[in-house]
């Protein structure tokens, strides 16, 4: 087999394998909230909204799910961006704003292709925003 065969077939078999070992799996809402957005959120540290605070969280989930979560990706108030984890995927933080919200109360269901679109296009209307601010 030639060499450019050979990295063709290892190029070709690179997702098989990774299938098959079974790429990383995502974390669960409620374990990012417990591995990160506790420290802050718990506490209701710099008025982080605090899980079970129905009154708060209400006013938050009107909001909409997309936006919320967006602005939480970029960052709010005194919240860094990706609640700073940088290693988190958008779906994991999706994950852990949806867990919060529905322990506070509401039906928000963890995201799906098409709610993660929508995260991205408002956190595209974000970004934009606060670099027109002066602010990003």
């Amino acid at each position: 087999m030639t060499r450019k065969a050979k990295l063709l077939c290892a190029l070709l078999l690179s997702p098989a394998l990774l299938l098959a070992q079974g790429a990383p799996a995502l974390k669960s809402g409620e374990q990012v909230y417990r591995e990160t957005c506790v420290v802050c959120h718990g506490p209701g540290l710099a008025n982080a909204p605090r899980p079970g605070d129905r009154q708060v969280w209400g006013k938050l989930m009107a909001e909409g799910q997309a936006v919320l979560t967006a602005h939480g990706w970029v960052g709010v108030r005194a919240m860094p961006p990706k609640g700073g984890r940088n290693d988190l995927s958008l779906e994991e933080f999706a994950r852990a704003v949806a867990w919060m919200a529905r322990e506070s109360g509401g039906n928000w269901q963890d995201p799906d292709a098409r709610l993660l679109e929508r995260i991205r296009a408002e956190e595209g209307k974000r970004l934009e925003q606060l670099r027109k601010s002066g602010k990003g």
